[in-house]
């Protein structure tokens, strides 16, 4: 499948290398998770513990996406404040909730029927910051385990109610992605420092604790790769030399161990590169049903999959008697994973996409009704 043909813009409408490397990152966490629960006896591999700075490649994923979808518009001056946030709760929300929903049945019925959890990962208050996506946006010691992932979703809602702020400097600078590219990486240069200094860790170990100054620079420099994109004229043989070689870097920096900043790295010239292969008209592969489909199921593949390990390590130990840190071995592993995909494709296809055009219909026909009336 050919993508389609390049817009006066540069870029094409849809960007299917773009959908399906979100699998690929997607699988990259999952597989990190995996490998904290297995024997270490089975062995180690760097190359899976750095798949959990996917995130970060998903942060700037996230604002090259909506640089593409949304840079135009406010441009033109037509950009809608109240639709884009719209847009972005009908994008999060539906599937949040049911992930949500999911755990609390999981903790109070395991409750009731006296299975101990950890009280100060399910805390009342854990639980209503979730709820509201703000778990991410404080300082603290103790991660919330409602829904562990859902950190990133916390970050990635704070830099939505900041997309105007994020906007309107990509347009002033839209001649100058190099400068907006600097700034950004200049942000991820201070606060790491600030953070290294305040918490003892690297900017991109920052999660429930403050995560969102992980995604703050992250979600510029995805808008600077989008203006330095929009730029360029490569070749087919250039687009997939370097897409090829920029991935080949990235997945060598992680199986070296290189510094996770070095890595977060690195994941730029790789989203940029996958990009321009959808300019060049040569995504290949990468564009392939098979692949955009489990791009659109990643979100919910990411989501859930934690979920899924947390109640069956409880379901387990409760049968077996056993503390529920037991290694799982590596065919409970399997049938867990094809058990996660097929609960995230259901997800998917019945939460996600009929709730997320459920409420843009509801709230988008309710602000017309109302400008017919005024």
């Amino acid at each position: 499948m050919t993508s389609v043909s390049p817009t006066s813009d540069g870029y094409p409408a849809d960007l299917r290398a773009l959908t399906s490397l979100r699998a690929f990152l997607a699988l990259g966490v999952v597989l990190f998770h995996y490998q904290l629960q297995w024997d270490p006896a089975l062995g180690f591999s760097s190359i899976i513990e750095r798949s959990r700075l996917a995130v970060d490649a998903f942060f700037m994923l996230s604002g090259f996406i909506l640089a593409h979808v949304y840079g135009p518009a406010f441009a033109a001056g037509t950009f809608s404040y109240r639709r884009f946030i719209l847009a972005r709760l009908a994008r999060l929300y539906p599937l949040h909730l049911a992930v949500l929903a999911g755990a609390l049945i999981m903790v109070t019925g395991a409750t009731s029927a006296g299975v101990r959890f950890d009280p100060s990962s399910y805390t009342t208050l854990g639980f209503f910051q979730t709820l509201f996506l703000v778990h991410a946006w404080f300082p603290t010691e103790i991660g919330s385990n409602w829904s562990g992932p859902s950190w990133s979703l916390s970050a990635e809602w704070f830099a939505y109610l900041l997309f105007p702020a994020y906007a309107w400097l990509s347009l002033t600078l839209r001649k100058r992605p190099w400068v907006l590219l600097a700034i950004g990486a200049l942000g991820f240069f201070v606060l790491d420092a600030w953070y290294s200094q305040t918490f003892g860790k690297v900017l991109p170990r920052a999660e429930d604790s403050m995560g969102i100054l992980r995604i703050a620079p992250e979600f510029m420099i995805g808008m600077a790769l989008y203006g330095l994109g929009q730029r360029q004229r490569w070749s087919r043989t250039v687009a997939a030399t370097a897409a090829f070689l920029s991935t080949a870097v990235l997945l060598g920096a992680m199986q070296l161990g290189l510094d996770d900043r070095v890595v977060v790295a690195f994941a730029a010239p790789m989203i940029l590169s996958w990009s321009m292969l959808a300019r060049a008209d040569c995504e290949g592969p990468l564009a392939s049903p098979f692949l955009v489909f489990a791009g659109e199921v990643s979100f919910a593949l990411y989501l859930v999959h934690m979920p899924v390990i947390v109640a069956w390590k409880g379901v387990v130990a409760e049968f077996r008697g056993i503390d529920s840190g037991f290694a799982i071995t590596p065919i409970e592993l399997s049938g867990l994973f094809l058990l996660t995909v097929a609960i995230a494709i259901a997800l998917h296809l019945l939460v996600e996409r009929p709730g997320r055009i459920w409420i843009r219909r509801r709230f988008e026909d309710r602000q017309t009704g109302a400008l017919r009336r005024n």
